[in-house]
């Protein structure tokens, strides 16, 4: 009985195939997999619905460019007046070349240089979140040279632990992110030595994937006591920034926190707040939004393991060997099948290319296509050409319609930039 009720959901899995409004199958008949495809009116919804949970407040999404830099869904940020927060110059030049006004981005990362410090103030961004007293004084620097005053929050690390894995956890005391309370409260204090820094704002980000809504608490808690402290010795907050984070499904159990839920914990904490209230999404936004469209290249029956090849690997899809990720795997098939325990993995020459383990499917051939879900956010943005594979194409569906945002690279894409050694010089 459980066997048949198995194979009945498979055949239920089978609307996977259409994908918003587009035949993935006869798509892939069009482009060579794998390829990444991306449902525009998924991303929209997303948008719309945290917007809807957020009104009321006056606050504005910054979307965590990072998930996916792609200038189409770049472009669609900013359809939606929904702003950019960028760790790079790179990712700058991407949100303005995407529309995403200057005034709505915001600058995070703890290894901002001079270069991209000056290039964002130039651009004249909104503001930058520091992480060190370092760089504090660097922008402060920076903005005396290019004669301008720079807005700028300080990253509170709060000491919390997001509950979530531990390569994506930037909250706790022992990781690189922010700095304390008590070093920023020194910061505010000597506030008038850095003239080109107008320090008015506070900024917290715990973590990435987190899916329950207690960490959330305590850190804006933590962060609204602070703020209170800070008002009440005549420093003006304008900005709060309570980060992202929030977590995604990527297999069945998982429960992502509502919108409303986060929003309510928002204004728990800062509902009192008057001034303006950035959020990061990032993840939330586009994970679930994507998918990697991929063909088995063969089967391989190892010592008591099977082995299902595919022809995407983990230069087109890092996470799970960079965090052991689950991706939940369905292979686009009509028919009912025998199932089998597969070890999946990628053609790359690594034992860390590996999608699933021991993860049981209905019985697959060499050709036929699977479909690898959630994969929006960190697939295509955490790409590489390992192995002289060249990146993959990026597609945009939208109501039955699909666009190439990203045709697959070619090999001399893929060599552009090198060359042999002719011009020798010495230093």
């Amino acid at each position: 009985m459980q066997h048949n009720a198995q194979l009945t959901a498979d055949n239920a899995a089978q609307p996977d195939a259409i994908f918003d409004g587009v035949d993935l199958r006869r798509l892939a008949e069009r482009i060579p997999t794998p390829f990444h495809a991306y449902s525009a009116n998924a991303i929209r919804a997303r948008i719309a619905g945290l917007q809807q949970a957020l009104q009321g407040m006056d606050a504005m999404l910054c979307y965590a460019v990072k998930a996916n830099s792609n200038l189409a869904i770049l472009q669609l940020m900013a359809e939606a007046r929904v702003g950019a927060d960028i760790v790079s110059s790179g990712e700058l030049w991407r949100a303005l070349h995407a529309g995403i006004p200057a005034q709505h981005i915001v600058f995070s990362g703890v290894g901002k240089t001079a270069a991209e410090i000056a290039e964002a103030l130039a651009a004249g961004i909104q503001r930058f979140n520091l992480e060190s007293a370092d760089e504090l004084d660097l922008l402060q620097q920076m903005a005396a040279e290019l004669q301008v005053r720079a807005h700028a929050a300080v990253r509170i690390n709060p000491d919390v632990d997001a509950q979530t894995h531990a390569k994506i956890s930037t909250g706790k005391a022992q990781n690189k992110f922010g700095v304390s309370i008590d070093e920023a409260r020194r910061w505010f204090a000597d506030a008038a030595r850095r003239p080109n820094v107008r320090l008015d704002g506070l900024h917290v980000h715990i973590g990435s994937q987190i899916l329950g809504i207690e960490p959330f608490r305590l850190a804006f808690a933590r962060v609204a006591a602070f703020w209170r402290e800070l008002e009440a010795a005549g420093h003006t907050i304008a900005s709060i920034d309570v980060g992202g984070g929030l977590g995604v499904r990527y297999r069945d159990g998982e429960q992502p926190i509502a919108p409303a839920d986060y929003a309510a914990a928002i204004r728990a904490a800062l509902g009192d707040f008057t001034g303006r209230l950035l959020l990061e999404p990032g993840r939330y936004l586009v994970a679930e939004a994507g998918v990697l469209l991929t063909r088995v290249i063969r089967l391989k029956h190892g010592e008591g393991r099977r082995f299902l090849v595919l022809d995407a690997a983990m230069n087109d899809l890092l996470r799970p060997s960079l965090y052991d990720a689950w991706h939940d795997i369905v292979p686009l098939i009509d028919d009912v099948r025998p199932r089998h325990r597969y070890d999946v993995v990628g053609p790359v020459c690594e034992t860390g290319d590996t999608f699933a383990v021991e993860r049981e499917l209905p019985e697959l051939h060499a050709g036929e296509l699977v479909l690898i879900r959630g994969t929006g956010a960190y697939g295509a943005s955490m790409a590489s050409t390992y192995n002289s594979r060249p990146l993959a194409a990026e597609v945009l569906l939208d109501r039955g319609r699909h666009a190439i945002v990203r045709r697959r690279q070619s090999l001399e894409d893929m060599v552009a930039g090198e060359q042999p050694a002719r011009h020798w010089e010495t230093a």
